[in-house]
């Protein structure tokens, strides 16, 4: 495990951003192709007429483009992930998405991402937090951290089948393990690098787009699915290359 993390060392951040920003970027560039679907597609949900319709699907594209460019760049990037922390929000309920458990735990694991995104950024750049009394150095960052570990297992629970098979029972059994070291910070590297693997070749497998043709909506449900779980991936590589912050029992081993 060691000698992976010498090796990827300089490349293992700039793959986990560019994962982790995959959905925006497909989404945001969907949004462009798709316009006039998805604006008539609001003005029907909502009833809210053609211009804020309009409005909607051009905040999409614009918030998510420019939050993808500015990551990437590494300009501005806590700015941008707020941004993006906004269109989560927007697209949660613009869609219906908060009654949608699957849906929802999905989205929320895209904000564990993009939390440990601003962590990462936080401990590169001038600190947002800076004045703000804190209990140790970089506490608002470990707490970022924590909740990002926490919010990126959400995407796991939505992969638990509940069949009697006994490839799904093995299946259910190592993925909560994995999951639980995630969330506590326990052989947290090694762990997160297992379920990287784990859900790099569920999402492969299930989710094969291309296999569908592009006008089959199987394809746009398909697409969205591989690159939502992209940047979950992109999450866990996050936590991959930085390790589990202070609030892990990690970190408390080294105290005791």
């Amino acid at each position: 495990m060691g000698s992976f993390l010498r090796v990827t060392k300089q490349y293992l951040p700039h793959v986990a951003r560019l994962c982790l920003i995959s959905t925006f970027l497909e989404d945001g560039i969907r949004m462009w192709f798709q316009w006039s679907e998805q604006r008539d597609y609001i003005d029907t949900t909502w009833n809210c007429g053609y211009l804020l319709a309009s409005s909607f699907v051009f905040l999409n594209l614009l918030g998510q483009l420019t939050g993808c460019v500015l990551v990437l760049s590494r300009n501005f990037v806590q700015y941008a992930c707020f941004g993006l922390f906004g269109i989560i929000a927007l697209q949660t309920i613009a869609y219906s998405i908060l009654w949608d458990l699957k849906f929802l735990m999905r989205n929320l694991a895209l904000g564990g991402g993009l939390l440990l995104l601003l962590a990462e950024s936080r401990s590169e750049g001038k600190s947002m937090f800076a004045g703000v009394p804190t209990m140790r150095e970089s506490s608002p960052k470990q707490y970022m951290q924590l909740g990002g570990r926490v919010l990126l297992v959400l995407m796991f629970m939505t992969l638990l089948h509940l069949d009697a098979s006994f490839f799904s029972i093995v299946q259910n059994i190592v993925g909560t393990a994995l999951m639980i070291l995630v969330a506590v910070g326990f052989k947290t590297k090694l762990a997160a690098l297992t379920l990287v693997v784990w859900l790099f070749a569920i999402n492969v497998y299930f989710n094969a787009f291309w296999t569908i043709p592009v006008y089959k909506p199987m394809h746009d449900f398909l697409k969205y699915d591989f690159f939502q779980t992209m940047s979950v991936i992109g999450g866990l590589l996050l936590v991959v290359a930085l390790g589990p912050g202070g609030v892990s029992m990690d970190e408390k081993k080294k105290e005791w």
